[in-house]
């Protein structure tokens, strides 16, 4: 899995600026919700090598989780050629984001 955990803030333009299919997770290492969603994202991430991760540890005053309006943890973006495909929230099941993987790489 190509992933990088990211504790930095980073411009929004920077993110936008990534080419070809990303997720981005937004959460915090002490969210039980984060936690429980952490098996999920890495049992499907790892049958898309071609899918950039990134992990963004987000909080009060973040201004990268405050741009793409992330209110509950964890979100996950989709994004295609820095463009949001789809978004969940929460996610319940490995499904979910398959499908939303899916959808976004054909993007």
């Amino acid at each position: 899995m190509q992933s990088s955990a990211d504790t930095n803030e980073h411009a929004r333009e920077d993110i936008e600026a990534l080419k070809g299919a990303v997720l981005i997770e937004f959460g915090a290492s002490w969210c039980e919700h984060c936690r429980a969603a952490r098996p999920l994202v890495e049992k499907v991430m790892a049958r898309h090598p071609e899918v950039r991760f990134v992990w963004v540890e987000d909080g009060k005053g973040k201004a990268l989780g405050r741009s793409f309006q992330v209110k509950l943890w964890p979100t996950l973006i989709f994004l295609k050629d820095g463009r949001e495909i789809e978004r969940l929230v929460r996610p319940g099941d490995a499904g979910s984001i398959e499908g939303a993987i899916v959808r976004t790489v054909a993007g």
